[in-house]
């Protein structure tokens, strides 16, 4: 009888505690290629990150800090590095980047701030930093 019990709350504490949501973070990573580094950390609730990297040799870090956040990094070609930083409530920042060499480091601390960046070509680079409430920042480039 003992052995059921144990065995029963051992099932039940294995189901309950894989239903926990582990604070409702995500991160989506995909990577093709070779070459490609990719690092993140969420401290919080419901924020996402999402990393793309096709080509060889790129970087993109994302790091946030508060409660729904949303950073997506996009790369394809080679030698990219892309870092978003997120301090505060309902940020979003987005990098696209596309050819080779390029460089774009977002940093936001306040809250509903947006920032979203495109970079094409070679050897772009770009550097946003944000802070306070409802910011918004834009920036498409080509670079030859």
């Amino acid at each position: 009888m003992f052995r059921k019990l144990i065995i029963t709350t051992a099932t039940a504490l294995t189901f309950s505690a894989a239903s926990l949501p582990a604070s409702a973070n995500g991160i989506n990573i995909e990577q093709f290629g070779f070459g490609h580094v990719t690092g993140g950390t969420q401290n919080g609730f419901n924020n996402l990150i999402g990393i793309f990297q096709d080509g060889h040799h790129n970087e993109g870090l994302s790091r946030q800090f508060g409660n729904g956040n949303t950073a997506a990094i996009g790369q394809t070609g080679a030698h990219h590095f892309a870092d978003t930083w997120q301090n505060g409530f309902g940020n979003s920042a987005g990098v696209g980047q596309f050819g080779t060499d390029h460089n774009a480091i977002m940093t936001q601390d306040g809250n509903g701030n947006i920032a979203a960046g495109v970079q094409v070509g070679h050897g772009c680079d770009a550097s946003v930093n944000q802070a306070g409430s409802g910011n918004v920042a834009a920036f498409v480039q080509t670079c030859p």
